[in-house]
């Protein structure tokens, strides 16, 4: 059996698969640079001669990261902490002198409040007269006391929990 074909067909029909195939083999063109391209681009990141590969880098870098943000977390608890224990200790201090008598010169009495962040201490006072000094102690909690204090224990009291010591 034989065909009967035109002959401009079968000239158009060679033209057409002329073009077809320059065209596939322009896409192969393409397809082999891109190929070529991505090879040198792995092969950065893969790290060339013995080099460490980008992606071995990152996950190294992506492991420290994390390591450090326990660290942080760590030392965000400590910090808690010790705010904790600073708040108890005795950080606000201060001192009044005076004459406790008229005989004396020089204000050589005084009182002394050491409290904490709470207000919680004791006042320490010491009058001095000229043949005998007396020195009393006092617990203070929420900045008052259960014993009956002085004008000036109170005065050192109050500036003790306000910061400012008048020296």
């Amino acid at each position: 059996m034989t065909l009967d074909l035109d002959p401009n067909v079968v000239a158009w029909l060679a033209i057409a698969g002329i073009a077809v195939g320059v065209c596939a083999a322009v896409l192969a063109l393409v397809a082999l640079v891109k190929l070529r391209r991505m090879r040198r681009t792995y092969l950065v990141l893969q790290g060339e001669d013995g080099a460490e590969s980008f992606v071995d880098a990152v996950g190294k870098k992506v492991a420290e990261v994390e390591r450090l943000r326990k660290d942080v977390e760590s030392t965000q608890a400590q910090v808690a902490s010790l705010r904790i224990d600073v708040s108890d200790s005795i950080r606000h201090v201060a001192v009044v002198r005076y004459d406790a008598f008229n005989d004396m010169g020089g204000r050589m009495s005084f009182s002394a409040a050491l409290l904490d962040d709470s207000g919680d201490g004791l006042v320490i006072s010491s009058i001095n007269a000229r043949t005998e000094t007396r020195t009393y102690a006092k617990g203070v909690k929420a900045g008052s006391s259960d014993a009956i204090l002085s004008p000036e224990e109170e005065q050192a009291i109050g500036y003790a929990q306000r910061g400012s010591d008048p020296g």
